[in-house]
């Protein structure tokens, strides 16, 4: 497995975050997340974009992270946000979305954030044991759906 650093409007992100947006529709019963997103939010220093890859180049999962600061929606200053976490049913067990977790972890904190925030949903479950088994904890919610009763959300620190 190769993981690479990518827009977040290349053309494999897209195809993944379709797939994604699919899979989501299928669990909640509607049109996917409509958190607004653009690929700027991605760029480093202020954020990165991961695909892994296969030794075919086939994309397999995808995850990226975005600077937020403290606003309207209940960010914090120095918050990291995870973004779009998916790995294709094919490639699930193979640990993807730990090792893209870690990278993103490990580039935010490089570039000076505090805290890694995200913000799933009651209804994956797998989801949401990967981020309690890897420290993140329950925290006062926030962002496009934190009026949502379906919504979760998690943080880390750090430092």
């Amino acid at each position: 497995m190769n993981i690479q650093p990518v827009a977040f409007d290349h053309p494999d992100a897209v195809k993944l975050n379709d797939r994604v947006q699919l899979e989501y529709a299928e669990r909640y019963g509607d049109e996917g997340d409509a958190t607004p997103l653009d690929a700027a939010m991605f760029k480093p220093p202020y954020g990165l974009y991961l695909i892994a890859y296969d030794d075919a180049g086939t994309p397999l999962a995808t995850g990226g992270w975005r600077a937020m600061d403290q606003n309207g929606e209940g960010y914090s200053d120095g918050d990291a946000e995870i973004k779009r976490m998916y790995v294709t049913p094919e490639a699930r067990g193979l640990g993807l979305a730990r090792r893209i977790l870690a990278a993103l972890e490990a580039d935010a904190r490089e570039a000076g954030r505090t805290r890694m925030v995200l913000e799933t949903g009651t209804k994956q479950p797998e989801a949401i044991a990967l981020y309690t088994s890897t420290a993140y904890e329950p925290c006062p919610k926030f962002g496009y759906y934190r009026d949502t009763p379906l919504s979760l959300c998690f943080a880390k620190p750090l430092r």
